[in-house]
């Protein structure tokens, strides 16, 4: 009997198709939205009109400024952003308020049993804020429209200072006092992106750090909105209007310090993306 044996030859559809299979189970990375970039770095500054209120813990109790306009300042801002991935990524801000105030004060505060402390005539009040915070940031969206919520925490750094003419049960002198403090404090974050084009994009961001124990703590809150223009492909302008309220409070042995400032004003800043 006579046998014939018939090799077939390997036709390579099979090897095609498991390969398809594997290409379709392996995740697909999606390109990042428009409105977000690799790479980010933005340097300018904050044009602010301030409005400050301070309380100054003394030996006597605690000296009162009221609420004063000490004049516009630019502060210095520099922010950073990373993309890890396509929709995660890390952000990093810093500025610094100093300012300086020389002006009218009128005073009473009431000692109790002690008596009452006045100030009158002309005082210096110093201020001296830095502020840096690094967030995690997860953006949700791959259009043209993302928003982004992010958590960390933030450092900041306050001084406060003041040389006043006071009274203290008819004795005159000057009154010359200074505090400091730093921590440490969580920080939440919110913020939205939209592209109109890849070169012209819109935003808006809301953070807030708040501590609430320790012998330096408070809330900073922030709330920016403004427009990126990418003349270049990789070189940029940003315009923005921001408004950040500050107020801290450092524990004294006598009475405690307190400053609040309220920042509103432009932002202008150089881009830099990748």
């Amino acid at each position: 009997m006579l046998l014939t044996r018939f090799r077939s030859r390997p036709s390579g559809r099979p090897a095609m198709v498991v390969a398809g299979l594997l290409l379709s189970a392996s995740p697909a990375f999606a390109d990042p939205s428009p409105a977000l970039d690799r790479f980010s770095l933005s340097v300018g500054g904050f044009s602010a009109d301030p409005k400050l209120n301070a309380s100054f813990g003394t030996a006597y109790g605690a000296l009162q400024t009221g609420d004063v306009k000490p004049g516009r300042v630019t502060m210095p801002r520099i922010s950073a952003d990373v993309l890890l991935g396509d929709s995660q990524g890390i952000s990093f801000d810093y500025y610094r308020y100093k300012r300086e105030y020389s002006g009218g004060v009128d005073s009473s505060t009431s000692l109790g049993p002690f008596g009452t402390l006045n100030t009158f005539g002309n005082a210096n009040i110093s201020t001296k804020l830095d502020f840096a915070k690094l967030s995690y940031k997860w953006w949700i969206g791959s259009g043209n429209t993302v928003l982004g919520l992010g958590a960390g925490a933030a450092y900041y750094r306050a001084t406060l200072g003041t040389t006043a003419l006071a009274s203290v049960n008819g004795q005159v002198g000057t009154l010359s006092e200074s505090s400091s403090g730093s921590t440490v404090a969580p920080l939440l974050e919110i913020g939205v992106r939209h592209a109109i084009t890849p070169d012209l994009r819109l935003f808006a961001d809301a953070s807030g750090v708040w501590k609430s124990s320790g012998r330096f703590h408070g809330n900073i809150y922030n709330a920016s909105a403004g427009v990126e223009w990418f003349p270049v492909k990789n070189v940029g302008v940003v315009l923005a209007y921001g408004v950040t309220n500050i107020d801290l409070t450092r524990e004294n042995d006598f009475a405690d310090s307190r400053l609040k400032v309220r920042l509103q004003g432009p932002s202008a800043f150089l881009k830099a993306r990748f």
